[in-house]
């Protein structure tokens, strides 16, 4: 921020703006009273930030007048909301207290701005310490702060959705932050904001801020997929309306009151799918959508959902459709409330179209999400499946209020919740149960009952005797077969997926933790002995600090239950310091210079190979304490003679010269590369955003990098001889390795071979491209 006297330009600019907001909510206002409200909260905030610029240079009331605009237009929220967007930066940036706002505008929206304000603190304060004298705060700050952020859910889940107004705007505007600030944000955004945002079914939200970190992240990659767009639409523009003219002369006929809308993919959705299903642009079929919405038939006994099926009907007595492209969330709604009815049809013109059926209702729920769920709720409406955001509300203030969950690890578990997806089983009796993906019959039994997990012996699936291990698929029938004296086994935690079912298996064994503590320190004892170690009051203190802990009985109690093992304990800290009898006198810096970070990836590491590929990217960063005071994130040249850091390229990614990359800077120095959209880096930055730094490629480098390639298409004779020309003689590169596989006349295989740039690296993809059977080619990561 920034001061300087408002021209009267500005202030014509502020009067615009707000006109702009007061319109918006004069609309959402039930009274006049409300709306007297939101003026006298723009006249505070006004007074409040007079004189105050954004790093844009613009009057820095335009960004709490913009959030505002968000909270109304985009979310749907109420005057109150809207009082405490206006006002929510005044506490934090000003000399107002909360108090000064209770006064004035009353408790809620004290409530609320108190809430933002404490979340703009925590994510704003990356310089705080411990001061428990012995042992440093083991854990990330800024994971601490996203639990504070999410802790504000069990307060009130408006305080949520205008910290994602903010964001919004902040994005909106993110070109103006400093590049390693811009990288921090971004990170923060894609691991936590947007998955959130999807969750609460804000989607034009998630979409908007999923483009805005694609420009920046991947600018290349967005430029490039923009501009195919926009051609390709103005070819496709005309054919679109054909497509549809048929369809409304049929639903008119019909007489349903309905409006059609046309959709394009956006750019991240593009990217991300030629990305995940490595397909060329040409090749992601699902560009188009069509969305029909519809009002409810008054005085039918026709359902929403009956009213969805009729006009799927008459559409495809129109248009041939794609059976394997149906999505019935009519039926089964996704489990942030999204409902709608998806089919892919194909035009006169031989394109494949995506439909989408809505009731205004549905259309509603899908873009403005669970405002639009209250405000229906609230008007008496509830469908079949109206509490699923309710339910998936309760269960993430169930794991925020849990006691021993430390930051890191409630940040992975609502990350893990935010993007995971559900599947639907059935009872015996038919009854749908929707479940995590992955979860096994034993979560399902807890999720029945406690009684019935704890008594569980095995299940049936589909009237077939399986395992309690079994892992649910969709559209099984399960039942659980249990008997009066079967008891809960520790062993279940190697293959239970849900915490619910997890917390109540624990719960169990709790009621006997002292028993569990006092035998699982016995057993690890015993194991450290075997390795001439004493487990020593000091040690099993510094366990728990590694292993984020309340105290050392719950350390005991986890490595009784099996949930720590000897394994990860020893991949974590380096215990030959410990060796001999006479250890109780290590001292706090010996215990402090170990990484305690390492845990989370050792602890993890049979359950997912890529955790294991980001242990080892960020071994150098783990858990050290990042470089105090100010520095230039800037000065970075990766391999530069005179550049005085060791810079260490992620295995992870693997990045080459000319990727857009990020660094994080350990305390010896080093630097550890990544290229920005590497989902490692994105996850190491969101948690430690004071790490980053800013990397550049040292032009005059004449280092060379190990690139891959993959590739299908038709399989002929031939085809290897013109690849390899194609690689070795024509490009003149390296080529390390080449594997193909054919089979039914089709083909597929990788190639790895040595570049000097991404340059080069797609020059080779190009060329392959135009070779006679090759249908699919692209750069995929090195593991």
């Amino acid at each position: 921020m920034s001061y300087s006297q408002f021209t009267s330009k500005d202030y014509e600019v502020i009067a615009r703006e707000y006109a702009d907001l007061k319109e918006s909510s004069r609309k959402r206002c039930a009274s006049a009273e409300e709306l007297d409200v939101v003026q006298k909260a723009f006249e505070f905030a006004n007074e409040a930030h007079k004189n105050v610029r954004r790093r844009s240079g613009e009057p820095y009331i335009l960004h709490p007048i913009a959030v505002g605009k968000i909270v109304v237009n985009e979310i749907g929220l109420g005057y109150k909301s809207i009082t405490a967007a206006l006002l929510h930066d005044v506490v934090e940036d000003t000399d107002y207290t909360v108090d000064d706002i209770r006064q004035l505008f009353g408790d809620k929206v004290a409530t609320l701005v108190d809430g933002l304000t404490k979340i703009k603190t925590v994510l704003d304060d990356q310089d705080r310490t411990d001061h428990d004298g012995e042992f440093r705060n083991l854990q990330s700050m800024q994971a601490e702060n996203f639990k504070r952020i999410l802790l504000t859910l069990n307060d009130d889940v408006r305080v949520v959705l205008i910290k994602l107004a903010d964001r919004l705007h902040n994005c909106r505007t993110i070109e103006y932050m400093p590049e390693y600030k811009r990288d921090k944000i971004l990170s923060e955004t894609r691991f936590v904001f947007i998955p959130l945002a999807h969750r609460l079914g804000l989607y034009s939200i998630k979409s908007e801020m999923e483009n805005i970190w694609l420009r920046f992240k991947e600018p290349e990659a967005y430029n490039t997929i923009t501009a195919k767009v926009n051609r390709d639409m103005t070819d496709k523009g005309r054919e679109i309306d054909k497509f549809i003219r048929p369809i409304e002369e049929a639903l008119d006929k019909a007489g349903f009151d309905f409006e059609v809308r046309k959709r394009v993919k956006t750019p991240y959705s593009i990217w991300n799918k030629m990305n995940t299903k490595n397909v060329s642009f040409e090749q992601v079929y699902d560009l188009y959508a069509v969305r029909i919405i519809f009002n409810p038939a008054p005085g039918t006994h026709d359902t929403e959902r009956d009213q969805c099926y009729h006009i799927f009907s008459i559409i495809t007595g129109i248009y041939r459709y794609k059976p394997d492209r149906m999505r019935d969330w009519v039926k089964h709604p996704k489990s942030n409330g999204y409902e709608a009815l998806h089919c892919t049809l194909m035009s006169d013109r031989g394109m494949w179209v995506e439909v989408q059926i809505r009731s205004k209702r549905m259309d509603d729920i899908a873009e403005k999400g669970i405002a639009a769920h209250w405000a229906y709720k609230k008007d008496g409406y509830t469908s079949e499946y109206s509490s699923e955001m309710d339910k998936w509300l309760d269960k993430v203030k169930d794991i925020l209020v849990s006691p021993d969950v430390n930051a890191l690890e409630l940040l992975d578990i609502i990350h893990k919740d935010l993007t995971s997806s559900d599947i639907v089983v059935f009872t015996p009796k038919g009854e749908q149960k929707s479940i995590q993906k992955g979860a096994t019959a034993i979560d399902f039994a807890y999720m029945i009952h406690t009684h019935i997990g704890n008594r569980a012996i095995a299940a049936k699936a589909n009237l077939k005797l399986v395992p309690l291990s079994y892992v649910l698929k969709t559209g099984d029938t399960i039942e659980i077969i249990t008997a009066e004296s079967a008891k809960p086994k520790k062993e279940w935690l190697q293959f239970i997926q849900t915490r619910y079912a997890r917390n109540k298996l624990m719960d169990y064994f709790r009621s006997d933790k002292a028993g569990v503590a006092a035998s699982g320190r016995a057993a690890l004892a015993l194991k450290l002995e075997s390795m001439d170690v004493i487990l020593t009051d000091t040690l099993a203190k510094f366990l728990s600090q590694v292993f984020e802990l309340n105290n050392v009985e719950e350390l005991f109690f986890r490595y009784g239950m099996g949930v720590i093992s000897f394994e990860s304990i020893v991949q974590t800290v380096d215990l030959e310091p410990f060796k001999g009898k006479d250890k109780e006198k290590s001292t706090a810096d010996r215990l402090l210079s170990y990484l305690p970070w390492r845990r989370r990836a050792a602890a993890k590491a049979a359950h997912a190979q890529a955790e294991v590929d980001q242990a080892a990217a960020a071994a150098t960063i783990a858990g050290s304490t990042p470089p105090k005071g100010k520095f230039d994130r800037t000065a970075f040249t990766i391999n530069s003679p005179s550049d005085p850091h060791k810079y260490i390229l992620a295995t992870c990614c693997k990045p080459i010269h000319g990727d857009t990359v990020i660094g994080f800077l350990a305390p010896d120095g080093s630097v550890t590369v990544h290229k920005k959209s590497c989902q490692i880096a994105e996850e190491i930055a969101s948690k430690h955003g004071d790490w980053i730094v800013m990397p550049r490629w040292d032009d005059g480098s004449r280092e060379s990098f190990q690139a891959r390639v993959s590739m299908r298409g038709i399989d002929r004779i031939g085809l290897l001889s013109d690849i390899t020309r194609e690689v070795s003689i024509e490009m003149s590169l390296n080529m390390k390795a080449i594997t193909l596989s054919t089979e039914d006349g089709l083909f597929e295989g990788q190639i790895d071979f040595i570049v000097a740039d991404k340059d080069v690296l797609y020059k080779l993809i190009g060329r392959l491209r135009n070779i006679d059977g090759i249908q699919e080619v692209g750069r995929v990561d090195i593991k």
